[in-house]
């Protein structure tokens, strides 16, 4: 975090994105609790999936100080989640994990569309993070982190015309 924020001095849209980031954290521990008991200990990605659940519960526990010290009470975490698939194999587990970094990039990516520079600083530095957590799980990029492909393609498609 660059700096503790004075109390009542993130703007409500800021507040907002800080929430959703924070519920992107607390989704991704949950999930990351799941994609570790996949992996056996001696798989690939083991390592990997211990140091990034630790990330996001020092992301979440960041987000969650920098919202109190805004003055505004975090949103606690649901109890338990509703996975996007099965997860029973590790294939499946390096997949869930992908999913969930992807839920945390669209979440700063929100973050860095607020007025607050340090804010929009915060989301982009978790955003980059997020990018290459799921690079290292899928061994590949994508052009915009946190926008879907439908996304890209229908600016795509409005450029198309113009000349």
């Amino acid at each position: 975090m660059s700096r503790p924020a004075a109390k009542g001095s993130i703007s409500p849209p800021g507040l907002t994105a800080l929430q959703a980031a924070l519920a992107a954290e607390q989704a991704a521990c949950y999930g990351y609790g799941v994609v570790g008991a996949r992996l056996a200990a001696s798989a690939a990605g083991a390592g990997t999936a211990d140091a990034d659940w630790v990330a996001h519960q020092l992301a979440r526990d960041q987000l969650s100080a920098l919202i109190t010290a805004a003055g505004a009470t975090p949103a606690p975490a649901p109890v338990a989640y509703q996975l996007p698939a099965r997860v029973q194999t590790s294939a499946e587990a390096r997949s869930l994990a992908v999913t969930l970094e992807d839920g945390v990039a669209r979440a700063y990516l929100a973050l860095v569309a607020v007025p607050d520079r340090a804010l929009r600083a915060l989301g982009s530095r978790e955003l980059t993070a997020a990018a290459l957590r799921t690079a290292a799980w899928q061994h590949a990029t994508v052009a915009f982190p946190g926008l879907p492909a439908s996304a890209l393609d229908l600016h795509l498609h409005s450029y198309a015309g113009m000349s």
